[in-house]
């Protein structure tokens, strides 16, 4: 796993993963090339058996303020469209982006402070945690360009919060601050801006030592059970507790109960 030294960075520690948008001097808005830089670390951490909790987060005072916008306009201006290929464009890129944090085998932390938005806000949903400052806010903000909700947004809000205030997000574009987003669901823990590090260091402690495999499966059955019927999701769920029941961590989790002892998980 490497580091880069441009505008997405990473750097794999005992067993975590952390991932850094570092263009703070552009809010960490995301250009092609930095999407499809995530797109392949979030691939690379699934298959990574060191990989054990991916940790996604913003240098500067915002997380993520979406799309370059930029690069969009100048896309606009020099592009001759052809039948499909905005449609191509995006479902090879912003949507196959969210798709990655999604289908990640391993737990993907967001840390967000200042703006989440569009394809910053979308990140954090598909995550699997997410810690806010109190200073955080999440907006839909693709109505106040004329765009349509793009990146699984569709998808993603209407699962997390509801249809109607998924509606009145992205029809607004208003900001919903980090309390607010508390309340729905949206976040798991609002904290000051100088407890943030404990706060995440709390939950990669604990992932980092789980049984990720474990994890892994169970992540993929809630992520897939709004889609299936019942009959579905049981028949899954069994699948995914025989294959667990063959790892190591399933054999030491069940010996350490009996032993009366703390388990000590290897994450296969």
């Amino acid at each position: 796993m490497r580091v880069d030294e441009d505008a997405v960075q990473s750097e794999l520690t005992e067993g975590v993963l952390t991932i850094h948008l570092n263009r703070p001097q552009a809010a960490n808005a995301i250009r092609p090339a930095d999407r499809d830089t995530l797109i392949e670390l979030f691939l690379e951490a699934s298959t990574d058996h060191e990989v054990r909790v991916v940790v996604l987060r913003g240098r500067g005072k915002q997380f993520c303020a979406g799309a370059d916008v930029v690069k969009l306009a100048d896309g606009h201006a020099n592009n001759v469209k052809r039948t499909t290929g905005p449609m191509k464009t995006i479902m090879g890129g912003a949507q196959r982006l969210v798709a990655s944090v999604l289908d990640c085998s391993k737990p993907v932390v967001t840390v967000v402070q200042g703006a989440a938005a569009g394809v910053g806000a979308h990140l954090a949903y598909a995550s699997d945690l997410v810690v806010a400052t109190e200073n955080a806010y999440f907006a839909e903000s693709f109505v106040k360009r004329g765009l349509v909700v793009d990146g699984g947004g569709a998808y993603l809000l209407p699962r997390r919060i509801g249809m109607q205030k998924a509606k009145e997000m992205a029809f607004f574009g208003d900001k919903l601050p980090a309390s607010e987003a508390f309340g729905l669901g949206l976040v798991n823990k609002v904290v000051a801006a100088d407890e943030l590090d404990a706060a995440v260091g709390e939950y990669v402690r604990r992932l980092a030592a789980a049984p990720t495999s474990a994890i892994g499966l169970t992540k993929r059955l809630f992520n897939e059970s709004p889609d299936v019927d019942r009959a579905g999701s049981f028949v899954t769920e069994a699948m995914a507790q025989e294959i667990q029941s063959y790892s190591h961590d399933a054999r030491e989790g069940v010996q350490a109960f009996v032993q009366k002892r703390p388990a000590e998980f290897v994450g296969w």
